[in-house]
């Protein structure tokens, strides 16, 4: 699809998203265009980008101890977005071409897991990221939340090994109040013929850090409006000789925030930032893992357009801007951009980096195998979405267990509960032996615990805001699990993610209640008891919750301000295996009742529901 400043032109096959591969021979007027040659006064540059590798290095699934696969088919892994780049590189001549990230590069995968915490990176320690994106000669990189999972140190660390900047406009120094990152870089492509173009390149992150990760930040960054930073350093970018400005902006397209009005500034807001700031060409979108092919969006002040592409996520697409230049006057103008994502499942892996990397996926695939206890029957967590299950029963014991052994005085007296959230519905825990990365898939995301406070009316409140999860069941029957899950909500426009509903129980005594969809939502849970008793307003608890859920992430009530009782930094994911590991034997009588703690039901009857 072609967007002409001119004429806006949009063509029908680009419009529907399609994903167009490279491989298609050219024309020998092609090709010249191609090389940045085509007439003597225009030039063809091309912007290629990725976005949420999260530690997606190689086509493996660490969980699964195999070849990545979905099902969709999707192959995954910097080694495939290498084969693609050399590709594009080749087709359009590597001198007209640009490679950039939107940023969550460090976090994800059991081997970004490996080297933040079993053998952390450092000066003898170079980072299986890094190295990748320094062979495949990437320009620059946005800031992504996750890169502050592991602490500014760690990233820090991480910055230092790359030979690209990495970029956060709107990510400042609380104490001099000046960017913490670079804001942009310029890179200086040269034409056969004409000036140089000065491709002006702005990275903005995500304000939501400042909560997601408070305690990594907190007294150290703030993190500004991607809209406001952009409106002040465009315009630099453009004083200082950008004739080409691109955006990679970790924040989704469609303007939503999970943390509702916690922040002033929208979490995902790539739209606003093309309406609102004149002079951007492109913007690479990431944070939202959705796939963009191009979205064309129209600046207010100018009337312009903005050409926006998401690559979906951990290198399943690769994302690539065509903007054609026309020199006049001394200078180059844009007089289009086009956009379109490849897919990563149409190349082999790219056999120098899956070299590169040999050493380093050993290590890993050795550690994540090792077998540190023995399950005595099969846990999933495949239906856990929609039915009570032992596997997020195992996780909400194993937090309030660690909460509550570390309570002392009045709180240690009070009854402790735990929440847990279907992340990955692939999980599964075999009878016999466990592996560490059959305990990693249960856990996917690199959460530390906190423990909390809440009434029993703010427990209540926060099951109700769980529940917004589920779609409307009018009348008892069976439904399928798609008809029920996932409803769109005003700050989920996509459809609520599986990470943000939560499971509640108790520790000591069962937590049971109903989920009743026929019922409007703000009223859905009834019959809330502990222990068989019904719970009231003014009960205390201690809550076992994740540090993502109690900063703000997903905007529950009552979580933010609550008083903390236990926070020692410690990764949920690490109290699993070493629970594990410490007991040797996971038997599900030990934390899943015989009888379901919560269940749907509609009008009081219990709900059906199929796969």
């Amino acid at each position: 699809m072609r967007i002409s400043r001119g004429r806006r032109a949009v063509t029908v096959a680009a419009a529907a998203g399609l994903v167009v591969a490279i491989a298609s021979p050219a024309t020998a007027d092609d090709q010249g265009n191609a090389r940045g040659h085509g007439g003597s006064d225009d030039y063809h540059l091309t912007v290629m980008g990725t976005t949420d590798l999260h530690g997606s290095a190689l086509n493996w699934d660490y969980f699964k101890n195999a070849e990545y696969d979905d099902s969709a088919h999707n192959d995954v892994g910097l080694a495939k977005v290498s084969t693609l780049v050399d590709q594009v590189r080749a087709d359009k001549g590597r001198t007209n071409t640009l490679l950039i990230d939107a940023g969550d590069t460090i976090q994800g995968t059991s081997l970004a897991y490996y080297y933040a915490k079993v053998e952390p990176i450092g000066k003898r320690v170079e980072h299986p990221m890094a190295a990748a994106m320094n062979a495949i000669g990437y320009d620059a990189a946005a800031v992504g939340n996750h890169e502050f999972n592991y602490g500014i140190p760690y990233l820090r660390t991480f910055e230092k090994q790359l030979d690209f900047p990495l970029l956060a406009a709107n990510a400042l120094n609380d104490a001099s109040g000046r960017p913490a990152f670079q804001p942009y870089t310029i890179k200086t492509v040269r034409p056969p013929h004409g000036k140089p173009v000065h491709v002006g390149i702005l990275g903005l992150t995500n304000p939501g850090i400042a909560i997601w990760d408070k305690a990594n930040v907190e007294g150290k960054m703030h993190f500004d409006g991607l809209v406001e930073q952009a409106a002040r350093y465009v315009p630099e970018m453009k004083r200082k000789g950008a004739d080409v400005v691109v955006v990679a902006a970790h924040s989704g397209a469609d303007t939503s925030s999970s943390y509702g009005d916690t922040l002033p500034f929208p979490e995902n807001a790539a739209t606003l930032v093309a309406q609102q700031v004149p002079g951007i060409d492109a913007i690479l979108v990431g944070h939202a893992h959705q796939e963009i092919a191009q979205r064309v969006v129209t600046n207010t002040a100018t009337g312009k357009p903005v050409v926006l592409s998401e690559p979906l996520k951990w290198g399943e697409r690769l994302s690539v801007f065509d903007i054609d230049l026309s020199f006049a006057r001394g200078r180059w103008t844009v007089q289009s951009v086009g956009a379109q994502v490849l897919n990563s499942n149409t190349v082999p892996e790219d056999p120098k980096i899956v070299q590169l990397l040999a050493a380093d996926q050993q290590k890993v695939v050795t550690y994540v195998n090792g077998v540190i206890g023995t399950a005595t029957e099969a846990m999933s967590a495949a239906t856990a979405r929609y039915e009570d299950t032992a596997a997020l029963d195992f996780i909400n014991y194993v937090q309030a267990g660690a909460v509550k052994a570390d309570l002392t005085g009045a709180d240690a007296e009070l009854p402790v509960l735990s929440i847990a959230a279907p992340f990955n519905k692939d999980a599964a825990i075999p009878q016999g032996d466990v592996s560490v990365r059959d305990i990693a898939g249960l856990y996917i995301y690199d959460n530390t615990l906190v423990g909390i406070k809440l009434t029993g009316a703010q427990v209540k409140a926060y099951l109700e805001k769980s529940a917004e999860y589920f779609k409307a069941a009018p009348s008892p029957g069976t439904y399928a699990a798609a008809d029920l899950t996932n409803a769109v909500t005003p700050t989920a426009p996509n459809g609520t993610p599986d990470y943000n509903y939560d499971v509640m129980g108790g520790l000591d005594q069962p937590l049971t209640y109903d989920i009743d969809l026929a019922q409007p939502v703000g009223s859905r849970v009834t019959g809330l008891a502990y222990g068989g008793v019904p719970v009231t307003d003014a009960q205390e608890f201690v809550v076992a919750i994740n540090n993502y859920r109690q900063s703000g992430g997903g905007n529950f009530p009552g979580v933010v301000g609550a008083p903390v009782v236990y926070n020692r930094q410690v990764e949920i994911r690490q109290l699993l295996i070493d629970w594990v590991t410490q007991n040797q034997v996971v038997d599900p009588a030990t934390f899943s009742a015989s009888n379901p703690d919560w269940r749907l039901t509609s009008g009081g009857e219990p709900l059906a529901i199929t796969p």
